[in-house]
């Protein structure tokens, strides 16, 4: 006889409650060791739920929609020779929004355009092309204004009947609203007329990070702050540390010196290892310095904890461990949470000065870029050239002023000038 097991969410780290996207199989399928049985999707990031042994499945637990945490069951499987026997899928819950997905009236065509902006995961973007379903017509039920499997039914059910809200009109953002401004709609364009086009589906972190970073930046008000570090002293320190750390395999770049300055400076500026929680500042007393890692499905940002209590070399060697995970796409939730500050490097790419966007529920974040040599005189006389990196600290206005934050890029440089500073 075949024995039935039932599937459970592995560890995700803190995370609870969170959302099923897409179901890959049915009852009846035979999967494989290591297979996707669903899809899950945090504020962070979306992550796979893989078959840990083969068989074949005899019942499902969830439906897209869905929230799960560790331990929920996902499915059952029948494991062994003996055929499974067939068990029959419960049947689905009513959807647990309140109120109908709205859509506006069917045109009789998809808007190609919208269909691609519409916050929807593929298993949703099949269903909605083989019912005719134009997604960009549709008002999501889901977490985030995420388009669900119900909402295209209900659309489909109701011949795309239901009024959608006024075109053209802006949302208001949590935090505030836009001053009544009536905003043009999207432009709709028929590119193909101009010239040859190709389509290219947005992955989907990509689309989660689309949604993380226009709530942050319509939220948050930014202002961003330019300075200088003159690393003349830090670089070859940096290459002869290379040189003697050449045979354990670690490589450290500049990003772990400047990880170990921002808690300097975080340590003296408080109020920017902070977070607002309604009209109270929480300040932290741990410091988990977050790093933007650019992958081939879009931006992360891991998270690496405790660096105050990391050496530099401890510090590179978790980010090329978590940068290799990003790149794969098997970061854990929990690995990328917890940040306090985070600091976006675009290395030796180039660029001078760029606005990064702070990554709530922080206040601020350093964006550096590559450095260069540059003629520096102290007394408008004799001059010397000084390798120097460009600092561009982004901080939320709310909490932070201009006087705070000149300060903080001021001593976040001088610590990088001359690291013995963090001994103070």
């Amino acid at each position: 006889m075949s024995n039935a097991i039932d599937i459970k969410v592995p560890d995700i780290g803190d995370f609870s409650d969170v959302p099923v996207i897409e179901i890959f199989v049915k009852v009846g399928d035979t999967v494989k060791a290591e297979d996707p049985l669903a899809s899950l999707e945090s504020d962070k990031a979306t992550m796979d739920v893989p078959a840990p042994l083969s068989g074949v499945v005899t019942a499902i637990a969830i439906k897209i929609g869905d929230k799960v945490s560790e331990g929920s069951v996902i499915l059952s499987l029948a494991t062994g020779d003996a055929p499974a026997a067939t068990v029959a899928t419960p049947a689905p819950a009513a959807p647990a929004a309140a109120e109908p997905a709205q859509a506006a009236a069917s045109s009789g065509g998809i808007d190609e355009a919208a269909f691609a902006l519409a916050y929807a995961g593929p298993a949703v973007r099949k269903l909605a092309r083989e019912l005719g379903v134009d997604l960009g017509k549709l008002k999501g039920t889901g977490d985030h204004g995420r388009i669900v499997r119900a909402d295209v039914e209900a659309f489909a059910t109701s011949g795309g009947a239901t009024a959608a809200p006024a075109a053209g009109k802006a949302t208001a953002a949590p935090g505030g609203g836009v001053g009544g401004i009536d905003l043009l709609p999207w432009p709709k364009v028929d590119f193909a007329k101009f010239g040859p086009t190709e389509r290219k589906e947005l992955s989907r972190i990509k689309k989660i990070s689309a949604a993380n970073l226009h709530r942050n930046w319509v939220v948050i008000p930014h202002v961003t702050t330019h300075d200088e570090a003159d690393i003349t002293e830090l670089e070859p320190f940096r290459v002869q540390m290379n040189r003697e750390l050449e045979k354990s395999g670690v490589k450290i770049s500049m990003l772990p010196f400047m990880m170990k300055a921002a808690v300097a400076a975080l340590k003296k500026f408080p109020e920017f290892n902070a977070s607002l929680d309604g009209d109270a500042l929480v300040l932290k007393n741990y410091w988990h310095i977050g790093f933007a890692a650019d992958t081939p499905n879009g931006l992360m940002v891991p998270v690496i904890r405790d660096v105050d209590q990391k050496t530099v070399p401890e510090i590179a060697k978790e980010m090329g461990e978590l940068a290799k995970l990003a790149r794969e796409g098997k970061l854990k939730p929990d690995q990328m949470s917890g940040g306090t500050f985070t600091i976006s490097s675009l290395g030796g790419i180039g660029g001078i000065y760029f606005t990064p966007i702070i990554n709530a529920p922080e206040v601020a974040i350093m964006g550096v870029c590559k450095s260069y040599w540059k003629q520096h005189s102290t007394d408008g006389k004799t001059y010397a050239s000084r390798l120097t990196l460009p600092l561009s600290l982004s901080w939320d206005h709310r909490v932070i002023d201009g006087a705070a934050a000149a300060r903080f890029n001021v001593y976040f440089a001088n610590v990088l000038a001359d690291l013995r500073r963090v001994l103070f």
